[in-house]
């Protein structure tokens, strides 16, 4: 055999084995991106039955992805879902675990792994861009704006963050990024107060005529760019944000983040505002929906998740990029400004077929949409398969390699092959938690346990209804809207879900 011959072949085979090598790491390490909407429901979306709303680029997504049909929240409002969806363990297992105020310390530990840290032991650079809610500094002292803020998103695994503190109808109403608040003039320090007023800037309350919007006594508080907002806040007014251009500045900081990123694998939580209250949306998008502003302010974001698509596009980038679409918990219409999106919303059905939103146990209030997009490693599809946020933290371990310590994030489960369409079987139940209540899902089986479920939120009051005893069961295929109690009925399967929820909510973490 001629020698030179055999080592022409014995090249080619080994760039073979090299290309395949990069190959197999290319699709076990893909570019990761999460993107959380707020108070967007199952029915926003022009993919999930929205016909109200435009969401052409959304749409694309779950065109060329799965479509998911039975995806939760672990909780109805915004700070529990995040907490679990970072660290992998429902929110009931820490009682801080609640809607927060904007000068809250952190309620993560930062001695816990979470999805970044995770991932940063397996080469990927992490970022944070949006809304936050769930606390910076320590509960020790009170935080000083006018430092370093920490422990943050840093100390949580993140190599670079640009974020609000709270939500937009919470002060302080300032950019932060990478632990400090951007463009602070040192001589005009900031001050937040929850519990009492502080300074003499106008609020909601003494100076009605200044304001864009008007709103409830909760949020009529200190007033920023003509929106009154809860809580009380003094100086930092060179570091105030514009409310119309918020969404923009959350999209450009993405966007140079993943080209700053684009030549080692990074993960990205995106995590937008909209549409939570205020709804302000900027100026070209008014007037997008007959909704008014709350569903302006979904066509919003569907543009700026396109112009993210076209940055990945540009860099060469997307085929090897898992793109994740969810939702932080379900709609809600009226939540303390008075934006006309309760009477303009009509016939628009926000939680789609499901009954309840935002603040609720009920179908409505956690399941979300979730759309899963990853050309070179998903085919399209539409999936049923029950999955929790609370499971991303397992199942991205499990797609990259990384380890999650032992005894911790246990409440995630390894749904990656549900996610990814090779399987379209998840979990067996999943914990729901509204205020006050929580409700359990059992394959195709809903059960709640005696006590008062937020069933819908007007102007003004949030409507409860009582579940007496043995509680509430509900077939879900042929009882969507969770109206036909079947309790009585079948007191063995009340019997066996009470069980398995009282199990699920005493079950201790360490």
């Amino acid at each position: 055999m001629n020698p030179l011959k055999n080592i022409r072949a014995q090249g080619v085979l080994l760039a073979l084995i090299i290309a395949y090598a990069q190959s197999c790491f290319s699709q076990s390490q893909p570019n990761i991106i999460i993107v959380y909407a707020d108070d967007v429901g199952y029915g926003d979306l022009g993919c999930y039955g929205a016909d109200a709303i435009d969401t052409p680029n959304i749409d694309s997504l779950a065109d060329n992805g799965i479509r998911f049909t039975s995806v939760y929240s672990t909780a109805s409002t915004c700070t529990p879902s995040r907490y679990s969806l970072l660290t992998g363990e429902y929110p009931f297992r820490n009682q801080d675990a609640t809607i927060l105020p904007g000068n809250a310390p952190l309620i993560i530990d930062p001695a816990k792994p979470t999805i970044p840290t995770i991932l940063k032991t397996v080469g990927y650079k992490t970022g944070l861009v949006g809304k936050w809610h769930l606390g910076l500094g320590t509960n020790d002292k009170v935080l000083d704006w006018n430092k370093e803020i920490k422990p943050g998103p840093k100390q949580l695994g993140f190599d670079y963050s640009f974020h609000m503190a709270a939500t937009g109808d919470r002060v302080p109403t300032v950019y932060i990024e990478n632990g400090y608040v951007v463009n602070l003039d040192s001589s005009d320090p900031i001050q937040v107060s929850y519990q009492e007023k502080i300074g003499n800037e106008p609020t909601g309350i003494s100076h009605p005529h200044l304001l864009k919007n008007q709103a409830d006594e909760q949020h009529s508080k200190t007033i920023v760019d003509g929106t009154s907002r809860i809580g009380y806040m003094t100086g930092g007014q060179q570091a105030r944000w514009t409310d119309e251009t918020l969404p923009d500045t959350f999209l450009r900081k993405a966007i140079d983040f993943i080209k700053s990123s684009k030549d080692e694998p990074f993960f990205l939580f995106y995590a937008t505002h909209e549409n939570h209250v205020p709804r302000i949306p900027h100026p070209r998008f008014r007037g997008s929906t007959c909704l008014g502003v709350r569903g302006d302010a979904v066509v919003q974001m569907d543009w700026g998740i396109g112009k993210i698509l076209e940055t990945l596009e540009s860099l060469g980038i997307r085929d090897n990029t898992l793109i994740l679409f969810s939702s932080d918990n379900g709609p809600v219409l009226f939540d303390g400004y008075y934006d006309g999106a309760l009477e303009r919303n009509k016939d628009h059905k926000a939680a789609g077929p499901w009954r309840g939103g935002k603040y609720s146990a009920w179908e409505g209030g956690t399941r979300m949409p979730f759309i899963a997009s990853w050309p070179s490693g998903i085919e399209a599809g539409i999936s049923d398969a029950i999955i929790s946020q609370v499971d991303l933290m397992a199942s991205l371990a499990a797609l990259t390699g990384a380890q999650i310590p032992e005894g911790r994030a246990m409440d995630s489960q390894n749904q990656i092959d549900a996610i990814t369409g090779k399987t379209n079987q998840g979990r067996a139940h999943v914990v729901q938690q509204g205020v006050g209540i929580h409700s359990i899902r059992v394959g195709d089986w809903k059960y709640f346990p005696e006590g008062f479920v937020t069933d819908r939120t007007t102007i003004g009051k949030h409507h409860r209804g009582k579940i007496t005893r043995p509680g509430a069961l509900f077939y879900l295929p042929e009882d969507p809207r969770e109206s036909n109690n079947l309790a009585a009925r079948y007191p063995k399967k009340v019997e066996e879900l009470s069980a398995l929820l009282r199990k699920e909510l005493v079950a201790d973490e360490n």
